[in-house]
Parts: C-alpha cells; structure tokens; sequence
C-alpha cells in the first residue's frame, strides 16, 4: 500500500463537524490502496467530545501519533469538554488572538509537531503529505516538511483562508502576513483541493500563478455506513418536525427563523401547535434566552450535543431539516458540513441562505425551500408552504444522482485518485 502522512488538528475524539472531513477521508483511504498515519492532537480542551467516532477506524490499517500541544486548547486539557463560550466572548478573544498569533492560535502545536513528523519521515518511507485546514498553521508545518524532505503536498481547504468570513485581520500587516503565507504555500502545494467551486474561484482570483487543473473541488459528504447503522427511524406523532443540528454562531443565528415561528403562533395557532422545533446540538445561553423571551418554549425541543449516530438518528425521525448561513466576508465561498449529511438523510430542507457555493448545492438537491437568511417573512413563508405540502404527503423528494455523488466512499476515491496522479507524475 502507499502511505500519506495526514495532519489534522482537528479530529477525533474532538467533535462537530470539523472533525467529519478528514475522519472519513482516513477511514476511507485503506480501501483505496492507501496506509494514512495521522498526526494529530493529544488531549485537548474542545465544546464536544464524540470518543465514538474512532470506533470507525479501529479495525483499520490506520496509525494514529498524538502530540500534546502548549496552545490554549492543550493548556486547558484537564478540564475535557467545556463550555461554548458567549458570542461576547468569543469575539473578544478572536480579536486577541489574531493580534498576538499568525496565521492562528495553533500555531505553538505546529512547532510541537515539527520533530515528531521529523521522526516520523525518517523511520517510514511516506509517498505523500495530506494536511487540512483550518488552522492553517498547520499548513505552514506541512509545506516545511514538504521542502525537508521533498514529499508530494496536497491541501485541503475545508474554507478560505486569505479572506476567510470569520477571519479578523487586526493590521493591514496583519492582512499582509497572512496572504504571504498563502501565497508560499500554495506555491510549494503539489494539488490544492477544496469544498465548492467559490473557494477555487477565490483562490485562482487571489494567486494568478495558480491554473485551472491545480485546484481540485471535492465537496463536503456523507457517510452511507452512518445511514445503515441508523436503521430505519420513525417519529413519535403526527407534528411536523423542522431539525436543526449543529451550532450557532457569528453570522450563523436562528434569530429570524424563531422569529417567524413566532409570527406564526400569532397568525396561524392551529398551524403553529402542529410544528415541532428539534435543536440537536449545542445551544448558547443568548439562544435559550431568545426562546424565552419570544414564548417559544412550547414549540421548541432542545435534545444538547449527542454523538454522531444519534445525530443522524434526529436527522431521520424529522420531516424537514433546516439551515442557516447568514451575511458576512466572502460568506458565499461557505461550505456547511451539516448539509451535506442533511443530504444524506434525503430529507426537504428549508436552506436560510445567501446567494453562493450553499444555495447552489441546495437548488441542485432540489427537495429545498430557499429563501434569504434575514427576512422573517420569507422564512414564515416558507414555513407555510412546508406545512400546505406536509399534511397533504406531498413534501418533495430530492435528485437521487446529486445524493449519490456526495458519498464519503465515492469522495475518498476521488481524493485518492488525485494522490496516484502525483505519484505517478514523480516516476
């Protein structure tokens, strides 16, 4: 088999969605003739703990080597899992950690990890260096060992990020930093791969020296195996349930979408006694305070962070999913990884989303309800045309082919296919 060295600062047992990308994508590889040894973090202080996940590569031809970090994360190991901190908060300390830490605050692991990837080069003869992104220093580690010991790199952009939404760039030195780093390591990248074609885009605007067929887009997914595992799941009752799952944060608020089932209570009561809101994931205290002042708890069902299975189980028992991206810096290049496993649960979805890589995934699955993130009456629209189609069994079914298409197995394949293309370049 080949081997690729993959290095991810997220990944399991860290939860949420970030961890999902390069999870399948190791789970997958041995498959497809590929050994992937995996450097990563040690025990970490995250939102969201899953230690179920790695029960999916257990059984594998899969090498886990965990660093223990001297960034916040790895300081506050002992505490374990903590709390999602306010908006208030997190704001503040994003802005101080971009001034202090470039390209981020994972920075000092990138450092902790150099020897090991060292050590870990020189025992074994690796074909090829994988490393994902965000953080991006972790990219900066990978093009240095890339130039040590002159191994093929492929990035994999999971978002921007030169231009990143949720990027703050203290300085116009800040900025320039930051683009330089881009720049280098795009420059020292053997195959660029990415979530939709608006990051491609933005990337090929940003670096000219970057060509059409440097750029790979492999989208976000879902695994099939979760789908089968989840079995067949039936709801309690005969309410419409809207699921949202994941987290809330920045430019990403179910402020309009409460406010509209809040409309509807006043408008439509015997509409609104009909409709179930299932959260399945982490709810910040300004979110449940929202709830309560708008007298929503009656609607409302909060079910906390659960583990990956029990998510896609939510995600079955629901009629129709929902999400919500809202206006930001370069929001159109956002890829949800949650939409994609909505996707996979063949579900309507009500997409609160702007126009970019999101609205377009969600008009090609075409069972979607569309409408802007910020008007309460065309989401309250929308809500009313979900609700006409649900009593009357009519609610749409999606394009199978474009379902088909975002499988974490077909995906893999892909990804791995562009790993022989290199290979074979350097015979």
């Amino acid at each position: 088999m080949f081997k690729v060295l993959v290095i991810a600062y997220y990944f399991p047992p860290a939860g949420l969605s970030g961890v999902q990308r390069t999870l399948k994508f190791v789970k997958y590889m041995p498959d497809n003739n590929w050994k992937p040894t995996v450097l990563t973090t040690g025990k970490t202080a995250y939102y969201a703990h899953d230690y179920s996940l790695l029960d999916e590569i257990k059984d594998k031809e899969i090498e886990i080597v965990r660093v223990q970090g001297r960034e916040i994360n790895s300081l506050l190991a002992k505490r374990g899992t903590v709390k999602m901190p306010s908006e208030i908060v997190r704001k503040t300390f994003s802005f101080f950690s971009s001034l202090f830490f470039v390209p981020d605050n994972k920075k000092s692991w990138g450092r902790k990890a150099y020897p090991v990837a060292q050590k870990l080069l020189r025992q074994e003869q690796f074909d090829l260096i994988f490393v994902t992104g965000p953080p991006f220093s972790t990219v900066n580690l990978a093009v240095k060992l890339k130039k040590e010991f002159n191994i093929p790199l492929v990035i994999d952009y999971r978002d921007l990020w030169y231009g990143y939404q949720f990027g703050i760039y203290v300085t116009p030195y800040h900025k320039y930093l930051i683009k330089k780093m881009e720049y280098n390591a795009l420059k020292a990248a053997d195959k660029v791969t990415v979530t939709n074609r608006k990051i491609k885009e933005k990337l090929m605007d940003y670096y000219k020296f970057l060509s059409f067929n440097d750029i790979v887009i492999i989208t976000h997914g879902f695994d099939p195996q979760d789908f089968q595992k989840a079995g067949i799941v039936k709801k309690a009752g005969d309410k419409l349930v809207i699921t949202y799952s994941g987290i809330f944060y920045e430019y990403i608020t179910p402020k309009y979408f409460l406010k509209a089932i809040k409309e509807i209570s006043i408008e439509r009561p015997d509409i609104a006694g009909y409709i179930k809101l299932h959260f399945v994931g982490i709810l910040r205290k300004e979110n449940k305070r929202l709830i309560k002042k708008l007298k929503l708890q009656n609607y409302v069902y909060e079910f906390g962070y659960v583990n990956h299975l029990e998510a896609i189980k939510h995600l079955l028992a629901s009629d129709v999913l929902w999400l919500t991206v809202g206006y930001g810096k370069n929001v159109e290049t956002h890829s949800a990884g949650k939409l994609y496993e909505y996707i996979g649960s063949e579900k309507p979805i009500i997409g609160c989303v702007p126009e970019g890589a999101l609205k377009n995934t969600l008009t090609e699955y075409g069972a979607s309800f569309i409408c802007k993130p910020d008007s309460v009456t065309e989401i309250k629209n929308c809500i009313y045309q979900v609700f006409k189609l649900y009593v009357s069994g009519q609610l749409p079914k999606p394009n199978k082919e474009v379902v088909e298409k975002h499988r974490r197995d077909y995906l893999t394949e892909m990804m791995t296919k562009e790993f022989q293309f290199l290979i074979k370049e350097r015979v």
